[in-house]
């Protein structure tokens, strides 16, 4: 049987990593893989983290199963943390999931389950595994578009004249901040026009937030994603804990369903509690417990707060120091787009060409879309890579 099988492409952000760690130049730069990484290169365990690990390996009595959906208190505290009051909570159907992938497929096959003819509208570019899972999962793609390779600012014009094109059988994907891959975001107007199109179609909004606090605060990051909970009908968003909690391979995000009423917070709750059980019955826990003991805690959840707003300050900072290099090294001010991105990454505009000789002359790795890691930086190899960018000519 298995002879049936075909090769599959290999991913290439982890080719990209083979290829780093292979290449003996001392002073290489990694901005490929989506990894937070401080100032020495380290992905740190935050110290919330480790404090509520101790905790919990005091307290913690059995390993039995959580319920289908995870532990309640979970999802009541993800809820407040990126709902707040935008909604009541009693339309809010929660399903823990393994990462903010899994809420993400999760959340396809809800759709498929809901109407088997939807469609997903997809930001061009958006993060390269929502279209392989989509077409794992034989759900039709449209693009629409959002980022202007010129300006290296959002596409609103053509994002909206793309948007024109959905139905009611439709449904719009998008990021709830700190775009992955290019780091331009909706401003809260934009946001606004977005939802009243979203309104007159009758399309279901999917928001993926997996960077909330990294980009201009937890507030300010979870605005859009309220605005679109509140003013429309339905809507799913797909949360990870990933970046903001530091604790990648524990694997913790969340599915919510928000309802029109508590009605149908109950059918989507049922749903998601089965959908959970015939993919992997009951999802992870210890992420999950640990960031409900964090939000839960004043004292825990103060030291998360501002260990997450010094990594965000930091990524700022290097923003800044990215584009006053390049403007100094360039007599240009047209990178001045990085400082005004937010998040993790940035898309250069550059071509996979310039990328290719970007890794080949100057040891700068990142992904063939010109999108790079401003976290993989340091004060230090900033004006290495400002130096890289103005002599491959970007």
């Amino acid at each position: 049987m298995f002879e049936h099988l075909k090769e599959q492409p290999a991913d290439k952000i982890l080719a990209l990593m083979e290829a780093f760690k292979a290449d003996p130049r001392d002073n290489k730069i990694d901005l490929g893989v989506g990894v937070y990484k401080d100032a020495d290169g380290n992905t740190p365990i935050m110290a919330a983290i480790k404090q509520a690990e101790k905790q919990l390996w005091e307290a913690e009595t059995t390993k039995s199963y959580t319920g289908l959906a995870g532990d309640p208190g979970f999802a009541d505290a993800m809820v407040s943390l990126i709902l707040g009051e935008a909604v009541p909570r009693d339309t809010v159907a929660a399903a823990a999931t393994p990462g903010g992938t899994g809420a993400v497929r999760q959340a396809f096959d809800l759709v498929r389950m809901a109407n088997p003819k939807a469609r997903i509208f997809v930001s061009d570019p958006t993060w390269p595994n929502h279209l392989s899972i989509l077409k794992h999962m034989g759900i039709e793609t449209v693009a629409y578009r959002y980022f202007d390779n010129e300006t290296r600012a959002v596409d609103f014009d053509g994002m909206m004249a793309d948007l024109a094109q959905v139905t009611g059988d439709d449904v719009v994907l998008l990021h709830g901040c700190c775009h992955n891959p290019t780091g331009a975001n909706l401003n809260l107007s934009q946001w606004r026009e977005v939802v009243a199109l979203l309104n007159d179609k009758g399309a279901l909004p999917m928001i993926d937030i997996a960077y909330q606090g990294f980009g201009d605060g937890l507030e300010e990051d979870a605005a859009g994603v309220r605005l679109v909970a509140s003013e429309t009908p339905e809507c799913l968003i797909a949360a990870s804990c990933s970046k903001n909690f530091g604790i990648y391979r524990e694997r913790t995000g969340l599915l919510m369903a928000v309802a029109r009423d508590a009605d149908g917070r109950k059918l989507n709750q049922g749903t998601l509690n089965y959908l959970n059980r015939q993919n992997y019955s009951f999802p992870p826990d210890h992420g999950a417990r640990l960031v409900t003991m964090v939000l839960s805690d004043a004292e825990l959840r103060a030291s998360w707060q501002a260990e997450l707003e010094e990594m965000r300050t930091g990524m700022l900072a290097l923003r800044e120091q990215l584009a006053t290099e390049l403007q100094r090294l360039s007599g240009s001010d047209r990178f001045g787009f990085l400082a005004q991105h937010r998040g993790m990454f940035s898309r250069l505009g550059a071509t996979p060409e310039q990328v290719a000789r970007m890794r080949e002359d100057h040891g700068v790795y990142m992904v063939g879309d010109s999108r790079l890691n401003i976290a993989g930086l340091n004060r230090n190899s900033v004006p290495i890579l400002a130096e890289a960018i103005v002599k491959t000519g970007i």
